[in-house]
This record gives structure tokens, sequence and C-alpha cells, in this order.
């Protein structure tokens, strides 16, 4: 009797510390699923593949914390053949925007800040904002109006501040960050973060704080947060309170040389859409950055990850903060994560959390996801979505942008959903 008890306590111990919960990335047959379905992901890959729509993809399907599908398709590089290993490590942009959210609030539970505090309070060159009125094309010129009140950090959460982004934003803006040297987040590697964001500072608003969704330097702006709050870079910030407890063995802001094999090339298309290699040059933005020494850290873009290791940072938010026996958020913080903070129709028929798109009922109804998704994706071609409803996981990860077949991933989520039973 002794022994059944001892025995019984140490499986109780287990599932209490969560690690049932974690993925492995062998693939299991899960009741729940009809694989006869779910194969027809592999004949829409290969047939983009080979009608050249597309060079290669991976796909990571994850239900009831297990790995149901996981396969790289076609190639990491068209002119060697290589083939795409599962495990490749991708450029991941905007998913980045995510990840440096749950720093941020992981900072926010331990009392180091309010919601809707100042962030004025932390970079006190963001006090007393101003908002654009009039702009002069000729010379980047403009007048500015004073805020109504200051940019807050659930404002950078919901990318409600005001804060366009440098380069891909609006003209005006684009213009205005361009005459004053603000970075767009890649590129540069050894410029001071702080510096940049102080800068940034001193500039106009695109509009009131909290009047609407404008996608923006909001993220990087939070990195830089984190760093003045933590005292720490926002690369040692992640390593030591995100992906080493998460066990994410494949995400950095500087991929290691040795990895450096698992990186698949970036491509985009010509005036004729055919496929084409991602020239150094276009858009002044080097596809070997992931691999260039750099000690500016974008929290909006600059990081590089697996399907598998993505994965890994959703099922945790799934799991109400919890992976591998580590709490690494409360439960109730990972649920704001997740809902929606923005007024209706600020975001058109969805609605935005701090850091996701959160899926409306509109939506669901139309669509396969359901209602309360989260999801957000990456500007080289990667995307992602979470389904609680469904306790359900999908990335779809390329390198391809644009990409005038971009259908491809809305036909992979209608073949995932169309195999639940």
């Amino acid at each position: 009797m002794k022994k059944q008890t001892l025995l019984l306590l140490i499986l109780l111990l287990v599932l209490q510390t969560g690690f049932a919960q974690v993925l492995a990335p062998v693939v299991k047959l899960h009741p729940g699923f009809d694989y006869t379905r779910l194969a027809q992901i592999d004949s829409i890959s290969n047939q983009y593949v080979k009608n050249n729509w597309l060079v290669g993809s991976v796909v990571l399907v994850v239900k009831d914390n297990q790995v149901v599908y996981y396969k790289g398709q076609g190639y990491a590089d068209a002119a060697s053949k290589k083939a795409m290993p599962a495990d490749a490590i991708f450029r991941i942009m905007s998913q980045t925007k995510a990840i440096t959210s749950l720093g941020i609030l992981q900072l926010f539970e331990k009392g180091k800040f309010g919601l809707d505090q100042n962030i004025s309070d932390f970079i006190p060159e963001f006090k007393n904002p101003e908002v654009l009125k009039d702009f002069n094309p000729a010379d980047s010129s403009y007048t500015t109006v004073p805020a109504k009140r200051e940019i807050t950090f659930r404002d950078l959460l919901t990318h409600t501040s005001g804060i366009d982004y440098a380069a891909i934003g609006s003209d005006k803006m684009t213009a205005i960050y361009a005459k004053a040297g603000i970075p767009s987040g890649l590129g540069l590697f050894n410029i001071s973060l702080l510096d940049a964001m102080k800068k940034l500072g001193t500039l106009p608003l695109v509009h009131q704080p909290g009047e609407k969704f404008t996608y923006g330097l909001n993220s990087d702006l939070l990195g830089c947060l984190i760093e003045v709050i933590s005292g720490k870079s926002l690369e040692a910030y992640c390593n030591e309170n995100i992906f080493l407890p998460l066990g994410m063995k494949d995400t950095y802001f500087n991929v290691p040389a040795a990895k450096a094999g698992r990186m698949p090339t970036v491509y985009t298309e010509n005036d004729q859409n055919q496929i084409v290699p991602w020239s150094p040059t276009f858009r002044n933005l080097n596809p070997n950055y992931p691999l260039v020494p750099k000690s500016f850290f974008s929290g909006g873009a600059g990081l590089s990850s697996t399907a598998y290791d993505y994965a890994i940072f959703l099922q945790m938010i799934l799991n109400g903060g919890s992976y591998n026996g580590k709490q690494i958020l409360g439960r109730r913080t990972a649920e704001l994560m997740i809902s929606p903070q923005l007024d209706d129709k600020m975001f058109g028929d969805d609605n935005f959390g701090l850091g996701f798109l959160i899926t409306s009922e509109k939506s669901a109804n139309l669509n396969m996801r359901s209602k309360g998704s989260f999801s957000w994706g990456g500007y080289y071609g990667t995307t992602y979505w979470a389904d609680p409803r469904e306790k359900l996981i999908c990335l779809i990860m390329t390198q391809h942008t644009p990409n005038s077949h971009g259908d491809y991933g809305r036909k992979i989520e209608n073949v995932i959903y169309g195999s639940l039973k």
C-alpha cells in the first residue's frame, strides 16, 4: 500500500506541475481529427510548390496540448532544392510583438506600473505629446496641436497611442520619422534603443491617444520600456523570463551561426508575379539581419523562431500562463491578454487584446475560427492563431512576401477545421 500511495503522489505532483501539458514534437493520432481530410494539407502544399506559387512552408497543428500535424513542405531554398525542414528557423517579424507584450505584462503584474499609467513616468520625452495638424510634403514640416492626454501602457499594447510606423506607415509620418532618423526596427544593429525612442517621444502623434487603432512602433517602445524598467536588455530579459522557462530553444534576436543553415531563403515576386529571392537592398532590409550581431533589439519585429517554439508560447497562453510546470504569467493576466480592449468598430469586425487580434462573433459566424480566437502574423509570410474553444493552435510559416497566391493560408485553415470530428 505504501508503494502504491507513493506512486499516486508522484503522479499527482506531475499533473499539478504541468508536465502533462508539455508539447512533444512527435506527431500523435488524435481521436478528434479525420486524418484523411487533414492529409489535404499535403496535397495543397505540393500543388502550390509544383505551380511555383510557393517555395516552401511549415504547418503545425496542436490540439489539446498534442501535436497532430507537423511538416515542412517544398523547399527551404529553391536553387539548391534543399528540403524545408519542420524545424526551420523563420524570421517571424511582427510575431515578435505578442512576446514583447508578454514581457511587459510580466512586469505589470509585479507591480512595476499600471496599464493606464503614463509612459512618460519612465521615459520623460513622451510627456505633453503633440498631435499632427498640418503637414507640408515639400519639406516634411508640420504644425501640431496639444494631445488631450498622454500615452499609456494600454495604448501601446492595443496600438491606439497615435504612434505610426517608420518606413511602412502613413506617408506623412513616414516622412517625419525619416527626417528625424527614427528606425523601423530592423536594419540597425548597434544604436541605442533608448535614444531612438526618446527621439520618437519628441515627434507628433498621428491622432489623439486612444482615438483609433494605428499599427506602429508601439511594441518597439514597449521593448524599450522593458529595458528601462527591468534594467536588462530586451534580449536578456526575454531569454531569462520567457524563452528559458518555456524551453523555447530556437527563438533568438541573434541567431547563432551554428543554426544559420536552418533559416530558409526569403522570397518576393517580380512584376510578372514570378518568385525571386529577396534582394539585400529591397526596402533597405537585408534578410541576413538575424545573423548580424546586434545590441539594438526590436520588440516589434526582431525575433526569429520555429513553428514549434511559437506553439509553446501560444500553448502557455491557452494554459492560463503556465507551461512545463512554470507559471510565467498569472492566469488572470493571460485572460486579460486575449480579452477585447477596443470600442466597437475601432478594429473593423474584430477586436484587439493586449497583443493579439481577437476574433469576433461576427467573424466566427462567417469563417472557421471560433469567437475568441487570438492571432497575428509576420511580414515575411508567417501566421498563427490559437482557438480556446477548440483548444487548437495552428501555425503556417513561409518566407515569401508579397505573395500573389495569398489564399494558401486560408485554404490550409479550412482544411484544419474541416478535419475536426
